[in-house]
């Protein structure tokens, strides 16, 4: 069964859960098995729990994964309280790939692509909030923040102002097309950061991201790797600087005049000292992983 999507750092993945021998892994966001499916094949003590808001892509990975049956655990659900609800698990690892996608960036439904004529985004279908209610109803300062915060649009307050005037839009491909009429082209398509801005709104995907590290700090799985695939700087920043707290042993203020915390705070060790990123053969084969970055923690 061939995959409509090509998993990045498939290879920098496996290796990452390599010393892993028995015990869970929980794929966050399984997608379409590329990850799951090699994680089986490694090691054949090792189970999974196979975790995807996304149906179209978990019937999928439910037949891909056929052979494993007895050694996988399907859920329906972001990850942001995930390790809570299998804490009683033998958890040794886990994995979250946060980027879109290929079949959800292709399939022109689903409204995350340029060319697509609904507008939607939506990882979970059934929950309320897509584009059309961001793009139509959020008021001018919303859009600001939006494009701000989540889309790292230079020209923030320009863009909302042209999604103000020009609205209401019924279709990704015409938003896109007033953005690339009203905005400056340069290097890449004017409307990729708006765009990415409006999906991590619609998902709340950088407050999943968030709430995740929050719950593993709170329970400190033992013995476990975390590793964490992502597309852009911001959740590559929240991921470095989570890995970053984590590692210290001292968590004094920075002014203080001596150590009054023990100094025995580290909750483990940052295992990838920078982020591991895709080879220049596997950009040429798979153009979208040229932004994927992985970065792996051990929690002692």
């Amino acid at each position: 069964m061939t995959a409509p999507h090509i998993p990045v750092l498939y290879n920098e993945t496996l290796k990452a859960f390599e010393d892993i021998e028995e015990g869970y892994i929980i794929d966050c966001t399984t997608g379409y098995a590329g990850h799951s499916k090699g994680l089986l094949l490694q090691k054949d003590d090792v189970k999974l729990i196979c975790n995807d808001q996304d149906d179209e892509a978990l019937a999928f990975s439910k037949i891909a994964l056929e052979d494993f049956s007895s050694r996988v655990t399907f859920n329906k659900g972001n990850f942001e309280h995930i390790f809570e609800q299998f804490k009683d698990f033998e958890v040794r690892g886990i994995l979250a790939d946060i980027g879109v996608s290929s079949l959800q960036l292709d399939k022109k439904s689903r409204g995350f692509s340029f060319e697509s004529e609904t507008l939607d985004m939506r990882m979970d279908d059934k929950q309320e909030l897509d584009a059309s209610f961001v793009v139509n109803n959020y008021s001018q300062d919303e859009l600001e923040r939006v494009f701000n915060e989540c889309g790292e649009v230079r020209e923030y307050k320009k863009m909302a102002a042209i999604i103000v005037n020009n609205r209401p839009f019924t279709s990704a491909k015409d938003l896109a097309a007033c953005i690339s009429k009203n905005m400056y082209k340069g290097r890449i398509h004017p409307a990729t950061l708006p765009f990415q801005g409006i999906r991590i709104e619609v998902n709340d995907e950088l407050g999943v991201l968030k709430r995740l590290f929050d719950s593993l700090a709170l329970f400190k799985p033992k013995n476990c790797i975390v590793a964490i695939i992502s597309f852009h700087s911001l959740e590559d920043r929240i991921v470095k600087q989570y890995f970053k707290q984590w590692s210290k042993k001292c968590i004094c203020p920075s002014d203080a005049f001596r150590c009054t915390c023990g100094n025995n705070n580290s909750l483990g060790k940052v295992l990838s000292k920078k982020p591991i990123v895709p080879s220049a053969l596997e950009i040429k084969g798979n153009p979208r992983s040229r932004s994927s970055k992985l970065r792996i923690f051990k929690f002692d």
